[in-house]
């Protein structure tokens, strides 16, 4: 007995054949001069006259021929894609993470679909926002926002000077020289917030999603090992078409 993975794997190359012949079939019948065929001879009105040989073309393509070939590709086709079809809505296998059992009896087409959806979850995760390494964050109970522990830091304002550097005489006047000196004048305390994610939390969903998307494999592997019953339905499709 077959398995349901050595029937999808024999069924791309039955498809392209079946391709080919339907399409050979096609261009056969298109080719009027195949299917035709004359046979003619020769009788001169009297006995001088000239004589000329008969003169025939066989026919080279018989229109039934080129169904019944095309009906015996096609009903190979017809039983393995039948095979596969009845074999995946029997065949099914659980989706175990670590001894959990995520999914049950999952049928071969919905492992598919977990499959690819996986795929986008997994670069969805992958982009989440991280919080700053650089910063030390804890969670807010009352925002729900994770936030830095609050930095005091001094606001200045500049305040001209002014310095002499030659006293005034009879003579000149005094050289003052004017310079700005930040002077404080309060105090900002700042805390961050930010709704981004921890990197360990990040790093521990991408483990997740991979663990089950190794899991999904191995549960279409094994749905994909169970038995197979050949289907033979080519031969009634093709026995009321072309019978």
């Amino acid at each position: 007995m077959a398995k349901l993975n050595q029937i999808i794997a024999v069924e791309k190359g039955v498809k392209s054949k079946s391709f080919q012949d339907i399409t050979t079939a096609h261009q056969r019948v298109q080719k009027v001069a195949l299917l035709a065929g004359i046979s003619r001879t020769y009788q001169p009105k009297d006995e001088e006259g000239e004589q000329l040989p008969p003169e025939s073309t066989r026919v080279q393509v018989k229109a039934e021929d080129v169904l019944r070939e095309m009906s015996a590709s096609l009903t190979r086709l017809f039983d393995v894609t039948a095979t596969k079809d009845w074999a995946n809505c029997s065949a099914r296998a659980d989706v175990v993470v670590e001894g959990r059992t995520i999914v049950a009896e999952a049928p071969v087409s919905y492992l598919l679909f977990l499959e690819k959806q996986l795929v986008d979850l997994h670069t969805f995760v992958k982009k989440l926002p991280v919080l700053d390494a650089a910063e030390s964050w804890s969670l807010d109970p009352s925002t729900d926002w994770w936030k830095t522990d609050p930095v005091r830091t001094i606001r200045t304002k500049k305040v001209p000077r002014n310095h002499v550097k030659a006293e005034a005489t009879d003579k000149h006047p005094a050289q003052v020289e004017v310079y700005y000196e930040d002077v404080p004048i309060g105090y900002w305390t700042t805390v961050k917030f930010s709704g981004a994610l921890p990197a360990r939390r990040v790093n521990e969903l991408l483990e997740r999603v991979e663990k089950l998307q190794t899991a999904v494999k191995f549960a279409r592997e094994e749905a994909n090992s169970a038995d197979v019953s050949d289907q033979r339905v080519g031969d009634a499709v093709f026995g009321y078409l072309f019978g």
